[in-house]
């Protein structure tokens, strides 16, 4: 579906040669003289690269049919990645290194959105906030409770953030898969 470039927003996808970028920021530019222009931070799906470009207002672009699949994390199997559509109960292998980062955050049995684009995965959407089993920190020091003070802790999926020092080995918490931090105890 073909879009004009005054009509992007922050979200839209679009197709640039062959590849899927999502619109992160954007500004339409009126000089006094001359056409207007659009300035526009683009994020690659699969690399989550950003880049900068800048389209006449009288370009036309290509918005990315994307489809987006229910999907439940099963298991690793060496490199690969197993999933299964909740829909059609199909599993797929998709390698460790095209989750990059998500991986950090996903559990055996989670469901989340796996993003495809021409009968292709190209990406993943997780839930934006996860619950993860503390599996080792340090005990906190009584008393130290007027700063905010934190403490490194690692969770079940072996991911390293953060914690209050109230945290202890065995607690779930809630973890923010955006920015990786802590937001407060299950």
């Amino acid at each position: 579906m073909k879009i004009k470039a005054t009509e992007i927003r922050n979200g839209t996808r679009l197709e640039l040669d062959g590849e899927v970028y999502e619109v992160v920021d954007f500004l339409h530019i009126t000089p006094g003289k001359g056409r207007a222009v659009v300035r526009s931070k683009l994020k690659h799906i699969s690399s989550g690269r950003v880049i900068e470009r800048t389209f006449s207002s009288s370009d036309v672009l290509e918005r990315a049919e994307i489809e987006r699949k229910s999907m439940q994390f099963l298991y690793r199997q060496g490199d690969n990645v197993v999933f299964m559509d909740m829909a059609t109960y199909e599993q797929v292998e998709l390698p460790e290194e095209f989750l990059s980062d998500a991986l950090k955050f996903m559990k055996e049995n989670m469901e989340i959105t796996v993003i495809w684009f021409r009968g292709k995965p190209i990406g993943v959407e997780l839930p934006p906030k996860v619950e993860l089993r503390v599996t080792k920190t340090v005990p906190g020091v009584k008393g130290d409770t007027v700063t905010q003070a934190m403490k490194p802790a690692t969770l079940e999926t072996g991911l390293e953030i953060q914690v209050p020092l109230f945290i202890e080995e065995g607690n779930v918490i809630i973890v923010d898969t955006r920015d990786g931090k802590y937001v407060e105890r299950a």
